[in-house]
C-alpha cells in the first residue's frame, strides 16, 4: 500500500498542500498499522549519500528520508565520506545529492569516494538503479559539477538511472521538493508493501527558514580591530529570544541583507530610470527601486548581464575575453568590478527596466560561521564579520551583507536570519579528546564557540588555537577573551601567526610546522583537526602543512601520510569550514 500522492498541479496552496501531505500520511500510518506490519527488515532499502560543504545536501537527504519512510521504503542516510566503493557495489537503490565546492570539485566529505569510483579499476554497478540531485551556483563556471560527474559516472559503470538528474542554483528548495516527490515513487515502485514503522522521536521543525526568516534584533554592533587597523572586523551579537530557534556551535547563521540605498541610485542613474517604473516581482508589480534594493542581486554580474554587455557594445576586448573561456583572465577583468562598473564603462549600453532585472540574480542571504555557543547564549546568536570595503574604478565599493550590518541595520534594527546545521563541524562528543583549531582572521569565529562550549561542559580535553591575522597591536581580535581562556587552563596552547610583524611573513601553517612533533602528538592522542577560514590559500597550505607534520613527525612516505590524513577525514577527526 503505497503513501498518498498529490499532484504537483493540484489547485493547492503550499499551506494546504503541506496540510494535506501530513494528513494523508498519518491516514496511510493509521491504515498501514491496522493492517499489521511486515518486519522493517523485509523493506526495500534505499540508500541516500550526501555530499555537503555547509550542510544544504545534508538537510535535503533527510527531507527524502523521510518521503521514501512514507512510501514503505527503508532509508539509509550516509555522508559520503562513510561509505567504501566496496558498499556502492552491494546497493541497488541509491539517490545522491550533491553540492559543488569552489570551481567544480567534490565537497570535502566526498572526495575519497569520487577518487575511489573515478579509478580505471573502479567495479561495474549493473544492479544499480539511481538519481542525482545536484546543487550549485551559476555564477561558477562548473555549475552543479560535482553532481554531473556523480551522474556520469554511475552511468558509465552500468547502474540504470531511474530520474533525470536536477540540477539546482543557490534557490534549491522548490526544483529540490519536486524531484524528491518524483523520484522517491519511482523508487518505491514494485516494492513489497510494508509499514516501516520510525521509532525516531524527531525535533519539530521550527516555523523560521530560509523561506520564512525571523525577524530578529542587532543588539550589539561593535568594532573589535583598532581603528587604526587596515581592516574592519565588527562583532555582533544578534537577539533570538522568543523565537523557539536553537543552534549548536559550528552551526552558521544565514543573514538576509538589503543593498546600499546609494548603490540603487547611482544605478539607477546609470541605466537613466526613476526608480518609480513599476515591473512585476515575483508575481506582484514593484516600484524599480525596491526590487534593486530588496530583491535582486546587483552587485555582482551575472554570466547574462556580462555576456548581454559585450553583445550590445561590441566591444572588441570583453567579447575576445568572452570567447575565448579563458576563465583566469575574465576573473582578473572582473576583480574589483561589479555591476555599476560595467554600466558606467560602457555607457551607451542601454537597458529598459524589465530587460535589466531579467538579467539580474536574486538577491541571496549570506551565511556566517557562528561565533558563540548556543548552550552559553541560548537566546543570542554572535557573529564576527569582516566589512568588506574598498575603493576600485574611481568608486567606493561595498560588500553587500557585511556593511548591510554594518552600516544600515543599526544597533536596535530588525535583521532578518535563519540557521544552517553543520552537523559534522563539532565539538568532539568525548569531552577527554584534544581539539586543534586553525582559524586566522575571521576564521576563529567557530571556535570562539567551541572554546565557550568545551567551558560550559566543563570538558577535560586540551585545547590549542592557532590563530593570526596581519598585525598583533591592531588585529588581535578578542585578545582579551583569549588571554583570560589560557589563564583559566581552558585554552590549553596558542599560537599566533601576524604576518606583518616581521620582515618575513609568519601564517598559521609555518606555526604548524614549527610545532609539528607535539601537534602529531596530539592527533595520536585521538585529538581533532579544524580548520576555518579562506579556502583558496590558508586552507590549501594548512592542509599541506598538516600532511608534511605527519609525514615528518610519525615517520611515513608521503602515500603513508596521505593515508593517514584521509582515516582522519574519515573519523570525522579532520573537519574543515572554508569558504
Amino acid at each position: 500500500m503505497k503513501a498518498p500522492f498529490i499532484p504537483l498541479n493540484a489547485p493547492y496552496s503550499d499551506t494546504q498542500r503541506a496540510w494535506l501531505s501530513g494528513f494523508f500520511a498519518g491516514m496511510h500510518s493509521h491504515m498501514l498499522h491496522s493492517a499489521g506490519s511486515i518486519n522493517q527488515a523485509d523493506a526495500r532499502v534505499l540508500h541516500i549519500l550526501y555530499g555537503s560543504q555547509t550542510g544544504n545536501s545534508e538537510s535535503l537527504a533527510n527531507d527524502a528520508a523521510a518521503s521514501a519512510k512514507s512510501h514503505g521504503l527503508q532509508p539509509v542516510v550516509k555522508s559520503m565520506d562513510e561509505v567504501e566503493l566496496s558498499q556502492l557495489t552491494k546497493m541497488e537503490y541509491l539517490l545522491i545529492i550533491t553540492s559543488t565546492y569552489g570551481e567544480g570539485a567534490m565537497p570535502d566529505n566526498a572526495e575519497m569516494l569520487w577518487e575511489a569510483a573515478s579509478g580505471d579499476d573502479a567495479p561495474r554497478l549493473e544492479n544499480l538503479k539511481y538519481s542525482v540531485l545536484a546543487l550549485g551556483d551559476t555564477s561558477y563556471d562548473l555549475f552543479c559539477q560535482a553532481g554531473i560527474d556523480w551522474d556520469n559516472r554511475l552511468e558509465d559503470l552500468g547502474g540504470k538511472r531511474l530520474f533525470e538528474r536536477v540540477d539546482c542554483d543557490v534557490d534549491f528548495e522548490t526544483p529540490a521538493e519536486k524531484w524528491i516527490s518524483e523520484v522517491i515513487p519511482l523508487m518505491a515502485e514494485g516494492a513489497a508493501t510494508v509499514a516501516v514503522i520510525d521509532t525516531e522521536i524527531h525535533a519539530a521543525k521550527s516555523a523560521y527558514n530560509r523561506k520564512n526568516p525571523f525577524p530578529a534584533k542587532l543588539s550589539v554592533n561593535r568594532i573589535v580591530t583598532a581603528l587604526d587597523s587596515s581592516k574592519e572586523t565588527r562583532h555582533y551579537e544578534i537577539s533570538i529570544a522568543g523565537s523557539g530557534l536553537s543552534y549548536e556551535a559550528g552551526d552558521a547563521m544565514c543573514v538576509v541583507p538589503s543593498n546600499c540605498p546609494e548603490l540603487v541610485a547611482d544605478m539607477l542613474k546609470a541605466l537613466g530610470c526613476s526608480g518609480n517604473e513599476e515591473e512585476p516581482v515575483n508575481g506582484e508589480l514593484m516600484k524599480l527601486s525596491e526590487a534593486l534594493r530588496t530583491h535582486f542581486e546587483i552587485k555582482l554580474p551575472s554570466k547574462e548581464l556580462l555576456e548581454e554587455i559585450a553583445k550590445r557594445s561590441g566591444d572588441h576586448d570583453l567579447n575576445a575575453l568572452l570567447s575565448a573561456g579563458d576563465k583566469d583572465k575574465l576573473n582578473d577583468y572582473l576583480w574589483g568590478r561589479d555591476t555599476l562598473d560595467l554600466l558606467l564603462q560602457f555607457p551607451a549600453v542601454e537597458f529598459s527596466a524589465a530587460e535589466f532585472l531579467c538579467l539580474l540574480k536574486p538577491l541571496q542571504h549570506r551565511a556566517y560561521s557562528i561565533s558563540s555557543s548556543g548552550k552559553k547564549y541560548p537566546d543570542s546568536v554572535h557573529l564576527t564579520v569582516a566589512s568588506v570595503r574598498y575603493q576600485a574604478h574611481d568608486r567606493q565599493h561595498k560588500g553587500v551583507c557585511s556593511t548591510y550590518l554594518a552600516d544600515l541595520a543599526g544597533e536596535g534594527g530588525e535583521v532578518k536570519i535563519f540557521f544552517t546545521p553543520n552537523n559534522n563541524f563539532r565539538v568532539p562528543s568525548d569531552d577527554n579528546l584534544p581539539m586543534i583549531m586553525v582559524g586566522p582572521g575571521t576564521g576563529i569565529a567557530p571556535f570562539r564557540a567551541f572554546l565557550q562550549e568545551r567551558e560550559f561542559r566543563n570538558a577535560s580535553g586540551k585545547n590549542w588555537l592557532f590563530f593570526g591575522d596581519r598585525n598583533a597591536a591592531t588585529d588581535f581580535i578578542y585578545r582579551e577573551e583569549i588571554e583570560a581562556m589560557q589563564a583559566s587552563g581552558l585554552l590549553t596552547k596558542l599560537d599566533l601567526a601576524f604576518s606583518r610583524d616581521q620582515a618575513e611573513k609568519i601564517y598559521v601553517q609555518d606555526r604548524m610546522l614549527e610545532n609539528g612533533a607535539e601537534l602529531y602528538a596530539w592527533l595520536e592522542q585521538g585529538g581533532y583537526f579544524f580548520v576555518c577560514g579562506d579556502a583558496y590559500r590558508m586552507a590549501k597550505d594548512v592542509d599541506q602543512a598538516l600532511h608534511d607534520v605527519v609525514r615528518i613527525h610519525g615517520n611515513k612516505t608521503v602515500t603513508q601520510a596521505v593515508d593517514y590524513v584521509n582515516q582522519l577525514k574519515k573519523d570525522k577527526r579532520y573537519v574543515r569550514d572554508v569558504y
